[in-house]
């Protein structure tokens, strides 16, 4: 599939933010993504479990994973300059562990053609999908590639969250819209609101779900 010039648009934005700032100053920067592990730890997912973390930006998730012996991990992102800060910090070594992709969820061309995983993991990605036209093809992906009996989890802006991040417009969830996107072959499993302290000390309200892919 071609790039669409949303797709352009979008890149050059996030890649111009991942250029111009220090990944730890970001706004949705975390030093400890406590919240994914807990969700991860309470899924029980194999050390050997296929596990996709969409939008992967700066995310501190995959070192704490590679520590705990996850090896089977898959970075994407639309901004090929997001992906380069994250290796260089994650250093040679581990990054060799991890399969990286840069695409777009919303006119997705490499990511459909990958195998199938047993989690797939979004913090703070999804939400800036506002149009039914974005959000589509994303559950589509998701539905594509999460195994019957993976899971997901998403966490997004809560209801009474900001309307915006990065000077774009986000939709703003709680469980039960999440739900609604998902269809009924998930299952809500887990969710609870959580307070995320920026680095400039604001605080944003942020839903976390987690949903089981029921049997086929």
């Amino acid at each position: 599939m071609e790039k669409t010039d949303r797709t352009f648009e979008i890149q050059r934005h996030w890649d111009d933010i991942y250029q111009r700032s220090e990944t730890n100053s970001l706004g949705w920067y975390e030093e400890s993504p406590e919240p994914s592990l807990q969700l991860i730890r309470e899924c029980g997912v194999a050390k050997d479990a296929r596990i996709l973390h969409v939008g992967a930006g700066a995310t501190t998730l995959i070192d704490k994973l590679l520590e705990e012996g996850f090896g089977n991990q898959i970075a994407t992102d639309i901004s090929g300059q997001a992906l380069q800060a994250l290796r260089r910090r994650l250093g040679p070594e581990a990054s060799q562990k991890m399969e990286w992709i840069t695409d777009d969820l919303t006119a997705p061309s490499s990511l459909r053609g990958i195998a199938p995983v047993s989690l797939w993991h979004d913090r703070a990605v999804m939400h800036f999908f506002v149009k039914e036209e974005e959000r589509r093809p994303y559950f589509d992906l998701l539905r594509h590639l999460v195994l019957p009996g993976g899971w997901a989890i998403i966490a997004a802006f809560h209801l009474e969250g900001a309307e915006k991040c990065s000077g774009l417009p986000v939709r703003r969830y709680d469980e039960a819209l999440l739900a609604r996107e998902l269809g009924p072959e998930f299952r809500l499993a887990r969710a609870f609101s959580y307070q995320y302290i920026m680095p400039s000390g604001a605080s944003r309200p942020y839903i976390y779900t987690l949903f089981e892919r029921g049997p086929v």
